[in-house]
């Protein structure tokens, strides 16, 4: 989904809440999530859209109506050896699409 069709998918309530996925290298995805589907920003050539912060996603993002936005990390502990093996949740924190200083 590029930015001009999320806009208009916000704008007609069919985004539920956004996700921005912290990725290792300082990368940030786009998830975007709605009813019916789920989808990851994407620039013109179709690629996903690489975001360097929050801020950045907030910059990206001003048009937009206001949307839950989490910022999700993958669990460290995955990574590690010896720790017993098992699904661990990702940290999902809450952060407003609007700073607030």
């Amino acid at each position: 989904m590029t930015l001009p069709e999320l806009l208009r998918a916000a704008r007609e309530g069919a985004v539920s809440e956004l996700e921005l996925i912290s990725l290792e290298g300082g990368i940030y995805l786009l998830q975007i999530l709605g009813a019916e589907q789920r989808a990851y920003l994407r620039d013109e050539a179709g690629r996903n859209l690489h975001l360097r912060s929050v801020e950045h996603a907030r910059d990206l993002l001003e048009e937009l109506p206001d949307v839950p936005l989490f910022l999700v990390h993958a669990s460290a502990y995955d990574e590690m050896c010896g720790l017993p093996s098992g699904t661990r949740d990702a940290l999902r924190v809450p952060v407003g699409l609007r700073s607030r200083w």
